[in-house]
């Protein structure tokens, strides 16, 4: 039996001796090895680690000579073995997670001196085109050089299937649980699954030049809310973000160049990391009142169907304010935590769309909305020119939740 990951074999006594190990794996097959002797007829287990440098490997008693295992972030592909003799702990990384946890029960019935019902391997030196296991980087952009008979390399962290004719997402993928860039662009795909948030060191994913309509709100709350860097979905059918889109706060460069989009998501100033903001050639007539809080390097808006400003403001003032708005106003200013599993379905997605005050109070129904340009060097340092007259304004909507705010920011709407 063998297992193709990362090895740091770490000895005890370093610290003690005021060393330090490098902190850092290195790719190597490990193997549940016997060896059999006359003299020994009930063979012992061993544990086995070749590398490229070491073909033959270093081997390891396991009979009663493990003092503990940790496999806290074995689903990550993560565990540590520790031995009492030689006092090491043998650290293992960026492997696959099933055949990971097949391995260590393995080593613990070696460990107790059980028989092993699986095959294991003999001491013999590892051949060189095991190690191609360990392919960190795949770039196919032919469909005649997609893989359809076997798997991808189980290590990668760099994937991309260009030009595929793909109109689905492959769930092999989902199963690269190291994989940090994603490329799928120039295919057919209709449709992401949710599973693709289970790949949770995932930064980088190009969906660039498909047919996507949508994306979902399962992705944005899943684990890319933490890790995702980069998203490009130009060149697709998309109408509208949801406004969970604003929960993956991570984002740093985002390109929505070439859609069908018109608007942009009402918090979109929760994207506190954004840096790079790319939309052009779409259907935007304007820009929500959030988009002022955001603090871009650079920004691209040309070719939207930007409208002028409206001259008179949309009044839709309640008096007095139905219980629905007062709560929803009470429970959004006093940061009360809601959810479908406490209210209504609709009523969460009544709160996640509320409007937000210029005093930084928030409104459902009951708001005055108006409409004003803004020069979009406030928030951003590098500006691609709106039109083709050499603008750099927009205009983008305010609301205010009473007629005194509505007064006291008058000056915003001159």
């Amino acid at each position: 039996m063998k297992l193709h990951c990362e090895v740091e074999v770490i000895s005890r006594h370093l610290p003690a001796l005021g060393l330090r190990n490098r902190g850092k794996g290195v790719r190597a097959v490990l193997s549940l090895c016997q060896q059999t002797s006359r003299s020994q007829p009930s063979a012992r287990a061993f544990l086995l680690i070749s590398t490229l440098k070491d073909k033959r490997g270093t081997r390891y008693e396991l009979w009663e000579n493990i003092e503990q295992f940790f496999t806290k972030f074995v689903d990550e592909g993560k565990a540590t073995v520790r031995l009492k003799e030689p006092p090491v702990d043998i650290c293992l990384s960026k492997a696959n997670s099933s055949s990971l946890k097949g391995f260590l029960s393995a080593v613990r019935l070696a460990h107790r001196g059980c028989k092993v019902d699986i095959p294991v391997s003999t001491l013999t030196p590892v051949k060189t085109s095991e190690f191609e296991n360990f392919k960190t980087k795949m770039v196919i952009t032919s469909k005649k050089d997609y893989p359809l008979s076997k798997n991808f390399p189980y290590s990668l962290e760099h994937l991309q299937t260009s030009y595929c004719g793909l109109v689905r997402v492959d769930m092999r993928m989902l199963c690269l649980k190291n994989l940090r860039k994603l490329d799928l662009s120039h295919n057919h795909i209709k449709k992401l699954p949710a599973t693709i948030g289970d790949l949770i060191h995932l930064q980088e994913l190009n969906l660039n030049d498909n047919h996507l309509e949508s994306f979902s709100v399962a992705l944005c709350q899943s684990t890319l809310q933490k890790s995702l860097r980069t998203l490009d979905l130009s060149k697709n059918k998309i109408k509208a973000l949801p406004v969970q889109f604003c929960q993956l706060q991570e984002l740093t460069n985002l390109k929505l160049d070439d859609n069908e989009l018109i608007q942009f998501p009402c918090k979109i100033g929760q994207l506190i990391n954004l840096r790079f903001l790319s939309a052009a050639r779409n259907k935007l007539p304007f820009l929500p009142s959030e988009f002022r809080n955001l603090s871009l390097e650079y920004l691209d808006l040309f070719g939207n169907t930007f409208e002028q400003p409206k001259v008179l403001p949309v009044t839709k003032l309640q008096a007095p304010l139905t219980l629905l708005e007062s709560s929803a106003r009470t429970i959004l200013y006093n940061r009360i935590p809601y959810g479908s599993h406490i209210i209504p379905f609709h009523l969460c997605q009544d709160l996640d769309t509320a409007k937000t005050c210029v005093c930084g109070r928030f409104c459902l129904n009951s708001f005055i909305q108006g409409t004003t340009t803004m020069n979009l060097h406030s928030v951003a340092h590098t500006v691609v020119l709106v039109d083709n007259m050499g603008g750099t304004e927009a205009p983008i909507v305010s609301y205010f939740c009473s007629l005194g705010c509505y007064v006291n920011s008058s000056d915003m709407l001159k």
